[in-house]
């Protein structure tokens, strides 16, 4: 259940043949609001978070449920184990309760009534279907159901900002959330299997949808303030505000208007909450975070850092470009910028720090490897399945296209950290501080769950069909490892993928709530038009202002929501464009990735900055000129789908080695460093004007960029070799 808990082991073993270096890799970080149970409590919650697991494997591949139902009972279950899980205040110092806070407790068990009160009306209007009932009377659903939910709900969160407890304590006010969790899921259940489904969004609908509609929209955005701060929740309370304050606004924001109780009879439904986010969360995206548990109960996690560490650790700046590897390697099962800014950066910034890079350098160059890991193909993170549902695209063909991407973005970061390594005399790691080559590959066997994956995909099964084959061979391939899996491990396993699953969920029903907002109001419409409307003056222009709307929708969320919410804004304007929707949405998903580390609000930078000790804003700069290529690389797209895979093998190969080199030239001019000298002013200028054209693509733009990379290979020559400067 927790880090302590755990198995604690080295990931590759191998003592006699060199060092260890990583090791805790896959082990569960704890959040600093998650409480650690103790005693009965403990296995109640693990057998909980078993349970959760083992129910979506076996609806996902032996018995499947009815689709909104599956989705009711996947964002419930999420809520029950984030409620027990995460606290909404800071914990005591104590074990007993603070005597100031007592109240809490009081008032949790007075709400409790109204809570349990809900619940039990869900159950008698079941019983009243059952009996043939075509609708619940009003009075039962407004007076008897809905206030008291509403009240219960509303005066529990209020309640549990106040509770403080001791860490290993359970939560009275959380109770009463979790019980109202229940209650607003249970009517869902019962209304939506009935005709009474067919009249949401229409003056019709029961009012009871709307009563439990509000009760599990502040429910699912108290659980997102817990898990990944205000950002998210603030960006949603504005598009609420939106429908309501919409009629009253002017141009293009201005619309009809909708009632309160038009509204959430329908932000519940596949408009919104069980919507696409969701549909990708219930399915693929759980499977995967199995996948990915059953890897890091194995150590694949420990043996890829150590593996990148025998790869690149003695090149100069060595750790640097070791979090590179490590960080794409570990994106191939983790596939979020902060945890992999804490899986690797953890080991690799104070190695960074050591052979000479500054506190701040070696965080940005953490955030900037580990942002790399959303887009590292075949898991991508959560986008890409969000992708796969919006546009009707086949996963595999994502995937196919994120390759040239993925190799573009972990060059350009590896080129900044060679160049800068280089200008500062930087040295790498000793043979003797490293794991051996030849004895790491022993076990390169770890590799074989991802190789299935990638296998099973390109044959034609299913995503969830892959993964669930991939899991298994998890645990078949562990057992050739020193850590092999048996029955506790998977237990451990599965309780471990439902705790790590609980964020993305939740994040995924709150980007539900903001998608749900835009299609109801057609804001995402009149959006496509401001942008056609830029377009008839520039299409460049129309870019430009497309990424800077798709940074700023991700500034503090999680990529997962800011590619949901940018797709749904952003992408639909692109495609009237007329540019393609694989290219449209890589454009706007490349961006929701790159603003993990663009300032002022970049969360990867943060979690670096927090490992380093270095300043967070100065990171998150130094973060964002690291990553610079990556903020163009999206614009190759759209002058050259051949990046995209859309092309012939040779324009492909081509369009992939000039953009290469004009990743390579631009490194250079930010970095002021090439071929092995400093670089002056005219030098950079033209390697930026040289990258420019390179990244272009075309025959004429390619043969300009060479000539002027040759001019700037001339002028170094006279320039004459420098000694490296020292660290500033």
């Amino acid at each position: 259940m927790t880090t302590e808990n755990q198995e604690k082991g080295l990931a590759s073993d191998l003592p006699a043949d060199g060092p260890v270096l990583a090791h805790g890799v896959d082990d569960e970080p704890v959040e600093t609001n998650r409480r650690l149970f103790e005693g009965w409590l403990l296995p109640a919650m693990t057998v909980l978070g078993i349970a959760y697991a083992v129910f979506h494997l076996y609806t996902l591949n032996i018995a499947p449920l009815e689709t909104w139902s599956f989705r009711i009972i996947h964002v419930c279950g999420a809520l029950i184990l984030g409620f027990l899980l995460f606290a909404g205040a800071r914990f005591t110092d104590s074990e007993g309760p603070s005597s100031p806070r007592t109240w809490t407790t009081i008032a949790a068990w007075v709400l409790l009534v109204p809570g349990v009160y809900a619940l039990v009306q869900t159950v008698l209007m079941y019983q009243m279907v059952l009996d043939g009932a075509m609708r619940i009377p009003t009075d039962i659903e407004t007076w008897h159901f809905g206030w008291p939910l509403i009240a219960a709900t509303g005066l529990g969160i209020v309640v549990s900002w106040f509770h403080q407890r001791a860490r290993s304590a359970f939560s009275m006010p959380d109770l009463v959330l979790i019980v109202c969790s229940i209650a607003s899921a249970a009517y869902f259940l019962v209304a939506y299997n009935t005709s009474m489904r067919m009249s949401t969004g229409t003056s019709f609908a029961p009012v009871g949808i709307s009563f439990a509609a509000v009760a599990g929209v502040a429910l699912i955005m108290e659980l997102t303030r817990r898990l990944t701060g205000l950002a998210l929740v603030v960006i949603s309370l504005i598009f609420l505000i939106y429908v309501f304050a919409g009629p009253y606004l002017p141009g293009f924001l201005g619309y009809p208007g909708l009632s309160i109780q038009r509204f959430f009879s329908q932000v519940y439904t596949d408009a919104g909450v069980l919507g696409p986010t969701t549909a990708v969360s219930s399915t693929y995206i759980i499977l995967f975070i199995i996948f990915a548990a059953f890897l890091q109960a194995s150590k694949v996690g420990d043996y890829f850092v150590n593996f990148a560490f025998a790869v690149a650790g003695r090149s100069r700046g060595g750790p640097a470009k070791v979090s590179i590897f490590a960080s794409g390697l570990m994106g191939m099962i983790n596939g979020t910028s902060a945890g992999n800014v804490v899986s690797t950066g953890s080991l690799t910034i104070p190695l960074m720090k050591k052979v000479g890079y500054t506190k701040k350098s070696a965080g940005a160059v953490e955030a900037a490897a580990s942002t790399g890991g959303q887009i590292m193909p075949p898991i991508m993170g959560a986008g890409a399945f969000i992708m796969a549902e919006i546009t009707g695209i086949p996963y595999t063909e994502i995937a196919i296209a994120a390759i040239i991407p993925a190799i573009l973005y972990f060059a350009s970061v590896y080129f900044m950290v060679d160049f800068e390594a280089a200008r500062t005399g930087m040295r790498g790691m000793r043979k003797d501080e490293l794991p051996l080559f030849k004895a790491l590959i022993k076990q390169v066997y770890l590799f074989a769950p991802i190789i299935i994956l990638i296998v099973a995909l390109f044959m034609g099964y299913s995503v969830i069909r892959a993964g669930t084959l991939a899991t298994v061979s998890a645990i078949v391939v562990s057992w050739l490892s020193p850590h092999k899996m048996g029955l506790m491990s998977i237990l451990r396993a599965l309780n471990l993928a439902s705790v790590m699953s609980i964020q993305i969920i939740v994040v995924c029903a709150c980007a539900g709530v903001i998608v749900g907002v835009i299609s109801l109001t057609g804001v995402g419409a009149r959006f496509s038009s401001l942008l056609l409307g830029v377009a008839e003056t520039s299409q460049l222009l129309a870019l430009i202002f497309a990424m800077c709307i798709s940074i700023l929708l991700g500034m503090g969320m999680p990529t997962t929501a800011a590619y949901a919410v940018a797709a749904s804004v952003v992408a639909p304007g692109l495609v009237q464009l007329g540019i393609e929707p694989l290219t449209a949405h890589f454009f706007v998903f490349y961006f929701a990735v790159v603003s993990a580390i663009t300032p002022p609000v970049a969360l990867a930078s943060y979690a670096a900055a927090g490992i380093s000790g270095a300043n967070a804003m100065e990171t998150s700069v130094a973060s964002f000129r690291i990553g610079l290529a990556a903020f163009i690389v999206p614009f190759m797209f759209f002058y050259n789908s051949a990046l995209l895979m859309d092309a012939s093998v040779m324009e492909i190969a081509r369009a992939l080695i000039t953009a290469t080199f004009g990743v390579y030239l631009l490194s250079g001019a930010v970095q002021a460093w090439i071929f092995d000298q400093p670089a002056g002013a005219i030098t950079r200028v033209l390697l930026l004007v040289a990258a420019l054209l390179m990244i272009e693509g075309g025959l004429i733009t390619d043969v300009a960029g060479i000539a002027a990379a040759i001019v700037a290979y001339l002028l170094q020559k006279q320039r004459g070799k420098r000694e490296p400067l020292a660290q500033r």
